[in-house]
This record gives C-alpha cells, sequence and structure tokens, in this order.
C-alpha cells in the first residue's frame, strides 16, 4: 500500500480497475499532448458522496501531489468548480490562479497553468479532466487548446460509458494510478563521459521522478552503483531525500521550470552529513546535483529545535543511503509529521474562510488538519448551555461517543477540561490518557490523543479532539500550530453557529409564511412542494399560494424574491399578504401584479421579484394569467403532450412603477395538468435554463397525471436528492379533474 509519510510514497495499483484505468490512462496522455502540457490527470466521482477521487496521473511524480489526491466537490478548488459547475475552468498563470482560488496557490504557489474539464455524458457526471503545462502570464487559454481539451473530455465521456455500458465501474476507489512515461534514456556516450570527469555529483531524472543516469562523482558519493539507481524513483532510491520537509522544494522544481535550491540531511554516512541540492528542470526531464560543501541554514542540535530540519534530523537518523527499503517511518516518532503539519495551516485557514456552516467547517478540519498531522479521528463538541454536544465525528468506532454526547462542564473528562482550563491536552499513548483520567471508555488500546479546547474572542466554543492510530509524540512545533488552528477553527464556528441561527430563523419565518394547507375545491386538485437551498445557502424567498377569491374563482400564484435570508423570507411574507388582500378583493390579473408591484416599491426593502399570478375558474377551465418576469408555466395536456406555455409578461416587480402586466388566456381542459415552478427547479451552474426547462417538461409528460402527489414528488425528487443544490425551489401543481369540457 502507498505509505503516507513523504514524497517516497508509492502508489498502490493492485487493485486498480484495469479496463477503466487503460481508458483513463489513455485519455490523460492525449489530453496532456493536444495542449502541450507537462503533466494530466484524471479525477472520477468516488463511493462516497460528494468525494472525487484522483485516478490516474502522468507527466510529473504522483507523490509530490498526495495532498490533492481527494477532492470534495463543495470546495474552493478548480477540480471542483468544474465538477459542480459543468463548466471549465482555464487559468493561463499563477495571477488568475491566485484571484479565483487563493487556496489552490496557496498549497502550490509556483508559475503555472492549469486547465480544468468536466467529464459528462447528458446527465452523467463522471469527473474532471486536469492538464498542467507551462504559465503563460497575462496571456489567455486560447480557443483552440479549449476545443482541444473538451474534445478529450468528450471522447473519454464516450469511453466511460461504454465501460459502464459494459457493465464496468466507472467509480473510483483507493489510491490513483500512476501512468508511466518512456524508460529514462542514459544519453550519448560523449555526454556521459562528460558527466563523469566532472568532480560534482549528477543525477539525471525524467518528468516523473524516475533516475535516468548517474555520473561517478554521484556514486561515489552516495555509495552505490549507478545500475542500482537507475529507472528507480528518487525518493525510492535514497529515501532520504523523501522526508515532507522537501515536498514543497521538489513541487517547485517539477512545476515552476525555475531552478530550486535547498539543503538536506542524508542518512549515517557519515552521521548528519549536509547536502546541497540543486534542482535544474526542463521540458525533458531535471538534472539533480548534490554538494557537500554547503551547511544548512541552521544547525539544529535536538529534536526539540526550531523548524523542519528538527524532524529531518530524526528521519536522516534512521535511514540509510544503502537501505532503500527500510520503513521512513521508524524512529520518526512525531517529527515524520511535523513539516507537513507546519506546511498546511495557511491552506486551513484559507479553507475555514470559505466555509459557512458549522458542518462546513468540521468537514474541512477533516479535510485539511487530520490530513496535515497523520490524524485518523475528530470529533468536535460546541458548548450550549453549559453541556458539551457531539457536533461532528469520523474515525470513531459507531455509537463510541454517544455516552459523551451532552456532558455537562462539571464532569471530569479531558475534552470538558481542556475547555474550561483553556489548555491543550497532548497525550503520547492511550496509557497515559487512562492513567491521567482512571476509568474513562476508550475506543482503543494503541493510539494518541489531542484535545483542543476551541475558544473564540474569549469566549468559549467548544472542544476538539484529535485521534491517532499509533503512539506518537508532539514537538513544541506541533503544540503550537495545533493550538492555533484551534482559535481559527474556533472563530469560524462561532461565526457558522451565528450563520445557523439567522437560517433557523428565517426558515421558522419562512414556514409561518407558506401555506399549510392548500383549500380543496371541486372540478380542481392543487399540490405544492418547497425545498430550501443547500450548500450553505440562506433561506430563499420562493413561494406559492393558492386563494379563493370571492367570485368563486381561484388564484394561483408563485414567486421568487431575489436573495436569500431573513430580508427575502419578510418581503417573501409582505408579497404574498399582498397578492392575497388584491385576490380576495377580485382585482384582475393585470391589477393583482400591478398593485403588488407598486407596494414592493414603495416598501422600498431594496429587492425585487418575480410572480406568475392565474385566475383559474374550475368549472369552465378558463384561465386568465400575468406574468412578471418569472419562467414559463408548463401545461400538460390530457393526452400526454406536454408544452412551456408562451404567456406574455412585463418586468419583474419592484422596478418599474410604470410597469404593465398584459394579460393572457386559455383553457384547461378535464385532465389537463399545469405546473408553476421557480428557477432552482430548472437551473444547474453552468447550464442553459432552457435545457432545464426541457427536462422539465419531459418529466411531466412522463409523470402519471394522478394521483397529483406522486407527480409533485417525481417532478421535485431529482433536485432534492442533490446534495449541492444552490437555490431553493418552489412548485405548485393544478389539475383540473371535472367541470365542463
Amino acid at each position: 500500500m502507498a505509505r503516507a509519510d513523504g514524497v517516497g510514497a508509492a502508489p498502490d495499483t493492485t487493485d486498480a480497475p484495469d479496463a477503466t484505468a487503460r481508458v483513463l490512462a489513455r485519455a490523460a496522455v492525449n489530453a496532456m499532448e493536444a495542449v502541450g502540457g507537462y503533466a494530466a490527470g484524471v479525477y472520477l466521482r468516488s463511493p462516497t458522496t460528494g468525494l472525487l477521487l484522483m485516478a490516474v496521473f502522468t507527466g510529473l511524480p504522483l507523490q509530490l501531489f498526495r495532498p490533492w489526491w481527494r477532492m470534495q466537490v463543495y470546495r474552493p478548488y478548480p477540480v471542483a468548480e468544474a465538477y459542480r459547475s459543468g463548466q471549465a475552468v482555464h487559468l493561463p498563470d499563477a495571477e488568475s490562479a491566485m484571484s479565483r482560488f487563493p487556496q489552490l496557490m496557496a498549497g502550490l504557489p509556483f508559475p503555472f497553468g492549469s486547465l480544468y474539464e468536466p467529464v459528462t455524458a447528458g446527465t452523467e457526471r463522471f469527473g474532471v479532466l486536469v492538464v498542467l503545462r507551462e504559465a503563460t502570464p497575462g496571456i489567455p487559454v486560447g480557443a483552440a487548446d479549449r476545443e482541444r481539451l473538451r474534445l478529450a473530455a468528450e471522447r473519454l465521456a464516450a469511453d466511460l460509458t461504454a465501460v459502464m455500458a459494459a457493465g464496468g465501474s466507472v467509480l473510483w476507489e483507493g489510491d490513483p494510478v500512476g501512468v508511466p512515461a518512456p524508460p529514462p534514456e542514459a544519453g550519448a556516450e560523449g555526454a556521459r563521459r562528460a558527466a563523469d570527469r566532472l568532480a560534482q555529483a549528477m543525477i539525471s531524472l525524467d518528468r516523473e521522478g524516475r533516475i535516468g543516469y548517474v555520473n561517478t562523482a554521484a556514486e561515489e558519493l552516495l555509495g552505490l552503483d549507478g545500475p542500482r539507481l537507475r529507472g528507480r524513483l528518487l525518493w525510492e532510491a535514497l529515501p532520504w531525500l523523501g522526508h515532507s520537509a522537501y515536498e514543497d522544494h521538489f513541487r517547485a522544481g517539477f512545476m515552476s521550470g525555475e531552478p530550486v535550491h535547498f539543503s538536506a540531511r542524508r542518512g549515517r554516512h557519515p552521521p548528519g552529513q549536509w547536502l546541497s541540492v540543486d534542482l535544474y528542470p526542463a521540458a525533458d526531464g531535471v538534472t539533480l546535483t548534490l554538494n557537500t560543501s554547503a551547511k544548512p541554514a541552521y544547525a539544529p542540535e535536538s529534536r526539540a529545535r526550531r523548524g523542519p530540519d528538527a524532524a529531518v534530523e530524526a528521519h536522516a537518523d534512521a535511514n540509510t543511503d544503502t537501505d532503500p527499503g527500510m520503513d521512513t517511518a521508524t524512529g520518526l516518532d512525531a517529527s515524520a509529521d511535523e513539516a507537513s503539519a507546519l506546511y498546511r495551516p495557511v491552506a486551513l485557514a484559507i479553507a475555514l474562510t470559505e466555509a459557512i456552516t458549522a458542518r462546513q467547517v468540521s468537514a474541512v478540519v477533516t479535510e485539511e488538519l487530520l490530513p496535515a498531522f497523520g490524524g485518523r479521528q475528530l470529533a468536535i463538541y460546541l458548548l450550549d448551555e453549559r453541556h458539551l454536544h457531539l457536533a461532528w465525528e469520523t474515525g470513531f468506532p459507531q455509537g463510541f461517543l454517544n455516552r459523551f454526547d451532552g456532558v455537562s462542564l462539571d464532569v471530569r473528562l479531558p475534552g470538558v477540561e481542556t475547555l474550561t482550563t483553556g489548555r491543550p491536552m497532548f497525550f503520547e499513548s492511550m496509557q497515559h490518557l487512562a492513567a491521567a483520567y482512571p476509568g474513562i471508555p476508550l475506543d482503543a488500546d494503541v493510539g494518541a490523543r489531542a484535545f483542543l479546547p476551541l475558544i473564540a474572542s474569549g469566549r468559549p466554543v467548544g472542544s476538539c479532539i484529535l485521534g491517532f492510530d499509533a503512539p506518537r509524540g508532539f514537538s513544541p512545533e506541533e503544540r503550537t500550530v495545533l493550538t492555533a488552528l484551534a482559535g481559527l477553527i474556533a472563530q469560524a464556528l462561532a461565526r457558522a453557529r451565528r450563520y445557523d441561527s439567522e437560517v433557523e430563523v428565517a426558515r421558522g419565518l419562512q414556514s409561518a409564511l407558506l401555506p399549510h394547507r392548500l383549500p380543496v375545491r371541486e372540478h380542481v386538485d392543487t399540490v405544492g412542494r418547497y425545498l430550501p437551498g443547500t450548500l450553505g445557502m440562506d433561506v430563499g424567498g420562493d413561494w406559492y399560494d393558492v386563494v379563493e377569491t370571492g367570485s368563486g374563482l381561484l388564484a394561483l400564484v408563485i414567486g421568487d424574491v431575489q436573495g436569500h435570508g431573513v430580508a427575502a423570507a419578510a418581503t417573501m411574507g409582505q408579497l404574498r399578504s399582498a397578492v392575497r388582500a388584491f385576490a380576495l378583493s377580485g382585482s384582475t390579473p393585470e391589477q393583482v401584479v400591478s398593485g403588488t408591484n407598486r407596494l414592493l416599491i414603495d416598501l422600498d426593502p431594496g429587492q425585487f421579484a418575480s410572480c406568475c399570478y392565474m385566475l383559474l375558474d374550475p368549472a369552465s377551465g378558463a384561465v386568465t394569467a400575468a406574468r412578471a418576469g418569472h419562467p414559463q408555466p408548463l401545461l400538460r395536456h390530457p393526452d400526454g403532450r406536454t408544452e412551456v406555455l408562451d404567456l406574455a409578461g412585463g418586468v419583474v416587480i419592484g422596478i418599474d412603477p410604470e410597469a404593465s402586466y398584459p394579460v393572457t388566456e386559455l383553457r384547461l381542459t378535464t385532465g389537463s395538468v399545469l405546473a408553476l415552478y421557480t428557477d432552482g427547479l430548472v437551473e444547474k451552474p453552468g447550464l442553459d435554463i432552457d435545457a432545464g426547462v426541457e427536462r422539465l417538461r419531459r418529466a411531466l409528460q412522463a409523470a402519471r397525471p394522478a394521483p397529483l402527489t406522486e407527480t409533485a414528488d417525481r417532478l421535485i425528487g431529482e433536485a432534492g436528492d442533490s446534495a449541492d443544490r444552490p437555490d431553493d425551489i418552489a412548485l405548485l401543481l393544478a389539475c383540473r379533474t371535472g367541470g365542463d369540457p
């Protein structure tokens, strides 16, 4: 299996689905060549909802990109956005990437260009095709390259569709597969002799980090024969270069194309020897040189020293050049993770600014904090009325943490005491934890735990528990970083709780304002549905209503207030009340919409709304309708034929006090179904709204007309199952069941 201790880890491909992997590998290589890239890969959906996994990668060392092997679809990364929106993302240089995706550049702060093309076939979303290439500062990605990448994604989608039709899986599980380049060439004999004359140690690498040539000076310095090294990954052959402290240097060299220089400490021959490492990248490979004369910027003297070299020293002492198969975790203790712990706080901080709800904050901590420190378990408790309530958990045995849910602040537990004292608590083994808290239930016999207080601006928010599968120490650097990150997490959670409170108020307000039941009338059935948005969006201002007028007619109304939150919900309530008042007074559709328009302008809430108002005579089926910037309703005829109506209309209400709203007349025959809806039901990011309307039309046409409740559930079901619904949805159906033909 792949190791998690740095760039020396190798991906596990033994269980890769061969047919799918071959399709993906071919697509990645073709896309890379088509647009002049130096690396490419494919992300696919995984069996876990909302999680993309890197499936294949070629052109660069796969191990350097371990932090990005997993990608949540809601994260602010270009891969996730391309998948969510269905639209390509083109980033020609670092400046454009920084302006749109600062979190990406926090982890990869190098000048490079990148292209992301969604892989879709109809409504099927497979994943994203990614190509990395040299930056073109100030020059956008050309139309020809965009088209080439789009065609490559289309071909891949067609191939994956064929795999799926043949019974193969298009979901990815496990680690990515590295697509090897042709074996590196040793070069001409003359060039080899010239390199052997150099006193400086030199190693030639291909673009994936495999050794092609080692000169005589390098063989003597390393004490290894060239043939033993040739064809191997650098970090497998020289594991002391595989420490996570050096990952960023290698990423910079392989991605930026600029020379990179750093100091590295090798194994026990001789002990503690520091080498100057220089990388000289080019399009066809990288030249690495080693020099024994360099000294590190600072020379650590113990494991407790500042900076990543303390971790490097412990790592170097545990590994040698002559035993590349040795497990690089041996003797590392906590130090193996120190560099990555210091490397990723910036990415976590940026990610926390993007998280809105408490659940999103917890998910970000899971994705960023756990991998940075090699953790496997996470629990977050939030304080409410002097009790700690479990808000998020992952990695613990099912149900284990339930016994601690709702504990009082006077209970002696580490998760409580870390909050009441404000001090983080670190236990290097489960035995240490059990000794400090006799009788405390433990979920494992082996491991380590960190308990962090979540305090924002001096106010207690909750506590965070990090769990590790093996005993480990916590260096001063790690303790400092974890404590600081706990403060960031607490601030994000405090902000999220305020947001959640506002959403709760808005949802309560909206629930009170939406109709709890619709009137029952002879000759007509009506059904309404409402779904709030997800992904942290506030409650919106969508509403529907059915009003019995004094003249025996039935008013059908649907509307959508621009914006979200308490203000939108309040405006929705005012508009619904106004429409009901106008309808009950016997006003015509034109008068209802015009009067509501003027009222909204007089209220001046700084918002506008769309609306569709239809007045139905249940006995005759006669309908008069007025529309204000709202999507056109659908009409399903008794024979199943379904059409998009063409109602005359005016501008949205709340903009122009002199706006007029012409009336359209039509007739519903017995068995007809009328569908009014808001744009959340037909709009998807990156897709034309007309395509969404057509999809809804086909669904209504295919649905059974009765019972009407099943039809409503079917129409709204697909949207309801979506985890990334950016807007709320209202749907109102009316079916004429009798009366005049």
